[in-house]
């Protein structure tokens, strides 16, 4: 199933019709789109569509999964906290705490841009997987978001192109998958092949499209078969060709797999009523079939983390070809092609509303590991290198003697799954046993093993388990029982160096207490006095710090806001920016009249005595001048450009703040700012510091953007 695109809110209603019934919930949705409408109004993308044929686009994908009301809401609100002057507050008073929370959490995970930049990534990754254990809404929404843009990825040049493809990979097609959501899986799979390996994946196409008539017909010959055998046994049943994607394939020919040998390519799925009937279809199968040995799976008895279930087997078929065969029930496809998805339960109201995020913190451990990883303070490095072994790669399933499955990264050992059952059965494991055998703590546990954990109330942690076991968890808890005495020490030290700095400076504690303290908590973000102590003890944060929190005057917020774009403005050296033909080691100088910036159309005018001053074409200080003018081009490069720019519009308070956050999102440093005010209006003259004309046009628009703007331009003394 390919996602369709949408290009109206009629075909988006007709679609959410067909699920939701509560008339209150589709005025709500239309609410939604409208304040959209209002919010986007005259925002383009790069296709050239309206702003809002994305969001109805990432709404209608969502439909595909039955979305409930408040994401179908979110979705379509996602980009107004950052495109926009929407609020929070005006979302959650208009749509509730739900849906602004929603919003919120795609918001914070979309303000990191993407780049191959290794930090970058790593925030990214961070970021997404906090959000996810958050509530899984957050990240259901970011990946139809992340969809539809691979379907319009074509405007973007061919470097972003891959750099984007190669990121859905590595970051959001793992998420997919452990969510259990295939359709989108495959697509997010197949787009970014498309641009990753262009000829590799126009290739397996045209192999595809070249055997697809012998394909079908051998397929309807075995569907046939198949099913004439069932209906003779009584099962009621339905059978379906399934199609191989296109990046399965190209995984197995990277291989070194041959395309004539992917026997799979040929492939049915049965679907039966209930449990009892997956088993007796099987058994009918492989009475007239002879199963293919080693290719028999059994997810019913034993379901993937991710919920899904199904029997897998390989036969024998009509004129001897192999055919891989999938039999499940009805609702076991639902919950094969959407995952944690397909439990949404707000659709109705009652007394079985429950949450979809409870019910996959129970279906899903891979959650629990997230929501644990997300409290640790460790370099972002190791962070996600941890979450790549303990949540992406390499898993095995381990039992409980009861046959609970624990899932567990290759290598882990009894203490890594000790943790995993409980903290204080890791905190006092004395031993294992392992299939019936007694094992060490180090033993590597191996796929289907059966372990018993052996305890001692009396028994603590050992710092040597950190040099062997496996999983963040594990190290995280071990850890935090060495550090728990540690906290301690520091919290009384902490209130000793307070205790005697507040005495230096003779102020009483009541004071500190009363007038400082809260101002300190809220800058540094901590909760309580003890947690200060604890900071201040382990020398997180200096006394000094705290001192100036508690009793420094405050800058205002526009004082601060131009501190930080400040810190952007400097102006990197210019003289190898521009080439001036057929002249080289002559001195340049950038005009301060019009103050060109990279990818401005430029002329050079030859000056006396003083080099080349690099001039605007349309600068009127240059209009009557012929003979000293000369040809001059750009050179690739990194450097930054100052010039000026006039904003024009009517008085209000808070106008400053607002472009200056829009030169922060957009990377632009100000040098300063002179602001000429009147009864009714005012004119802001700007110097900001940018890369080029591009990112100044960009910056200029998003200024448009703001209501009370009335003008912007650039400034030619």
């Amino acid at each position: 199933m390919k996602h369709k695109s949408c290009d109206s809110f009629e075909m988006l209603y007709d679609e959410l019709k067909k699920y939701i019934t509560n008339e209150e919930d589709l005025k709500l949705i239309e609410k939604a789109y409208n304040y959209a409408c209002d919010k986007h109004f005259g925002q383009k993308r790069l296709t050239g569509e309206d702003y809002m044929t994305h969001l109805l686009s990432v709404a209608y994908i969502l439909t595909s999964i039955n979305a409930d009301c408040s994401t179908i809401i979110a979705a379509l609100l996602h980009d107004t906290l950052d495109n926009t002057d929407a609020s929070e507050e005006e979302i959650k008073k208009l749509f509730g705490e739900d849906i602004a929370s929603i919003v919120s959490g795609v918001t914070k995970i979309n303000r990191l841009n993407f780049s191959a930049d290794s930090e970058s990534v790593i925030n990214n990754q961070r970021k997404i997987l906090v959000g996810l254990s958050e509530d899984v809404r957050v990240i259901i929404i970011k990946l139809a978001d992340r969809l539809h843009n691979m379907q319009t990825l074509f405007v973007l040049d061919e470097k972003q192109q891959k750099e984007t493809a190669q990121e859905t990979l590595d970051i959001l097609t793992p998420i997919a998958h452990r969510l259990g959501m295939s359709h989108i899986k495959a697509e997010l799979e197949e787009l970014s092949l498309r641009y990753l390996k262009p000829d590799e994946y126009y290739d397996i196409v045209e192999k595809l499209n070249e055997t697809k008539t012998e394909r079908d017909a051998s397929d309807q010959k075995m569907i046939d078969s198949v099913s004439e055998l069932l209906n003779k046994h009584g099962i009621k049943h339905e059978i379906k060709g399934r199609s191989k994607s296109i990046y399965s394939i190209y995984k197995k020919l990277d291989k070194g797999r041959r395309f004539s040998d992917i026997y799979d390519l040929l492939a049915l799925r049965v679907f039966v009523d209930t449990e009892q009937e997956c088993y007796q279809a099987l058994g009918i199968i492989h009475s007239k079939f002879k199963p293919k040995p080693n290719r028999f799976k059994d997810y019913i008895a034993m379901p993937k983390t991710n919920m899904y279930q199904s029997l897998h087997t390989t036969v024998f078929g009509v004129d001897g070809q192999l055919y891989e065969i999938q039999i499940r029930t009805y609702e076991m496809d639902r919950v094969a092609e959407n995952g944690i998805a397909s439990h949404w339960s707000y659709k109705e109201h009652g007394s079985n509303r429950v949450s979809v995020q409870t019910d996959m913190e129970q279906k899903l451990q891979f959650f629990k590991s997230i929501m644990e990883l997300k409290q640790t303070q460790e370099d972002p490095e190791l962070f996600v290198n941890s979450v790549q072994e303990d949540v992406f790669k390499n898993t095995i399933y381990v039992f409980t003697p009861k046959g609970d499955v624990i899932e567990l990264p290759y290598g882990s050992t009894p203490i890594d799954f000790a943790y995993r059952v409980h903290t204080k059965v890791g905190d006092t494991i004395t031993g294992a046993i392992v299939n019936s055998q007694m094992v060490p703590l180090d033993h590597k546990l191996e796929n289907q093993d059966v372990v018993k954990i052996i305890t001692n109330s009396s028994s603590t942690p050992s710092q040597e388990w950190l040099k062997f076991v496996k999983t963040t968890q594990a190290k995280n808890k071990i850890k935090n029982f060495f550090n728990k005495s540690l906290k301690d020490e520091n919290n009384k030290k902490g209130e000793e160096i307070l205790t005697k700095e507040l005495k230096k400076l003779k102020i009483s504690f009541n004071e500190f207490e009363e007038n400082g303290l809260n101002k300190v908590l809220e800058k540094q973000k901590l909760n309580s006095l003890e947690v200060l102590y604890s900071n201040l003890g382990s020398g997180k944060i200096n006394i000094q710090t705290v001192i100036d929190n508690a009793y420094k005057e405050e800058l205002s917020k526009e004082d601060l806001l131009l501190e930080k774009v400040n810190k952007m403005g400097k102006i990197i050296n210019k003289e190898n920016a521009v080439s001036v033909s057929g002249i080289d080691d002559i001195k340049i100088n950038f005009a301060s009249c019009c103050n060109p910036v990279y990818g401005d159309k430029i002329v050079g005018y030859i000056t006396k005595g003083n080099g080349i001053t690099i001039h605007r074409m349309l600068c009127p200080n240059i209009s009557d001048i012929n003979d000293r003018l000369i040809e001059v081009t750009w050179n690739e490069t990194a450097d930054k450009f100052a010039t000026t720019i006039l904003i024009k519009s009517m008085v209000t308070n808070d106008l400053l703040v607002k472009i200056i956050e829009k030169a922060t999102n957009n990377d632009v440093g100000v040098r300063n700012i002179n602001n000429n005010k009147e009864l009714t209006e005012q004119t802001l003259e700007m110097t900001v510091v940018v890369k080029g004309v591009e990112e100044l046009l960009k910056f200029m628009n998003d200024i448009k953007m703001i209501p009370e703007v009335k003008e912007v331009e650039r400034l030619i003394r």
